[in-house]
């Protein structure tokens, strides 16, 4: 790969620097922009902004009938501070790309200095820089945009690179890759009393000890296969932090996770009724609020194959995913539009784990990244 040398440098200083300007999911502006103007140095033939929020896309046409290959990446940092001292250290405080998709985006724009240097021969590319892929909208909204219609693909495409795995080597499974997943949020109201009366108030204590003990159970209740979908219990409240007040309010959040959206139905299900019986049971008024949705993640499996060949002629050993990923990506909702794989790419395997505080994207895999993606690429448009 020595003759991109001069390239990974470039992308190697740009990713350092979207390191630096951190934006997370739904304020990514300044990133979209800067996404923008790469597109159009590097001669794509339409460049498409603000697609379902701050999504960008760049489409290079041959110009000669042919598939549409799209390759997404995402703009969103997470609102995390930053502990690693790096010289190229988050500069907005609270926020930082400690999910590596700076790297990603580094990587999307070498392909766009790929292709200015060799146009497709026949068909379309298309660059996807997704808004706010950690909170699970950002895909639907690209999706849901009517100029989508525009770079509606043949086959998608994306990767996240993986701490835990040896820098620059791919794995791929066909079929189910990453759960779906969803929040849920319980807010139980009765009323409250003097701690001295608590006999005159109405508390939620019982109702919300039934919850937090029967939600993380409900995947077993409903007989899902073990492994096939968790609860996991990320925060709960009783009441106000006061001795002389029997508590009138609390709650529960979750987060339900399952191999396929189907499954993912019924945990959903579950738990909204649990949750409803228990408050009926305490006589107790209850909200419901959901957020943070994500499809599974779901390959294909000529599009696997794709990968898996991609590998192959960049020189890239290729291995299997084990099993679905238990974390979710909101890439999962491309499969509807359109036959499509996402692959993961090692870090390191002493690589800090994603989401850690002190995490950095290894800029030393943007060629392998780079290598895969040209290749998809090409056995497609040449």
């Amino acid at each position: 790969m020595l003759e991109n040398y001069d390239l990974i440098a470039e992308l190697t200083a740009l990713r350092r620097d979207l390191h630096r300007m951190p934006e997370i999911s739904g304020e990514e502006e300044r990133t979209a922009a800067r996404m923008s103007v790469w597109l159009r140095d590097c001669g794509a033939d339409e460049v498409i902004e603000g697609l379902g929020g701050y999504g960008v896309a760049g489409i290079f046409d041959s110009g000669t009938p042919g598939p549409t290959v799209l390759l997404r990446c995402e703009l969103d940092a997470l609102p995390i501070h930053e502990t690693g001292s790096p010289d190229w250290r988050s500069q907005i405080e609270g926020n930082g790309h400690m999910c590596g998709h700076d790297g990603h985006m580094a990587i999307m724009c070498g392909m766009a200095r790929r292709l200015q240097t060799e146009r497709p021969a026949r068909g379309r590319v298309v660059l996807l820089y997704q808004p706010a892929e950690e909170t699970g909208v950002g895909a639907r909204g690209v999706l849901d945009d009517p100029r989508f219609e525009q770079i509606r693909p043949d086959f998608a495409f994306g990767l996240h690179n993986l701490p835990g795995m040896k820098p620059g080597e791919a794995a791929i499974r066909e079929g189910s890759v990453c759960f779906a997943s969803e929040g849920i949020q319980i807010h139980l109201t009765g009323w409250t009393s003097h701690a001295a009366h608590p006999e005159d108030g109405r508390s939620p204590a019982n109702a919300m000890s039934d919850l937090v003990t029967r939600l993380p159970k409900l995947p077993e209740e409903l007989g899902i296969a073990p492994g096939d979908a968790l609860v996991t219990l990320s925060h709960a409240r009783l009441g106000e932090a006061a001795f002389g007040i029997a508590p009138g309010e609390a709650w529960i959040m979750a987060t339900l996770r399952a191999r396929t959206d189907e499954l993912q139905e019924r945990l959903m299900a579950a738990a909204r009724e649990s949750a409803k019986a228990a408050a009926k049971a305490a006589g107790l008024e209850i909200d419901i609020e959901t957020s943070e949705r994500f499809a599974a993640c779901f390959n294909d499996a000529e599009a696997t194959a794709m990968v898996r060949e991609a590998c192959a002629e960049a020189g890239v050993a290729c291995g299997e995913v084990d099993g679905p990923f238990r974390w979710s990506e909101d890439f999962g909702l491309f499969s509807s539009a359109a036959p499509s794989a996402f692959f993961v790419l090692g870090a390191g395997e002493d690589q800090p784990q994603l989401h850690n505080p002190d995490y950095d994207f290894p800029d030393a895999i943007i060629p392998q990244a780079l290598a895969i993606f040209e290749r998809l690429v090409r056995k497609q448009t040449d």
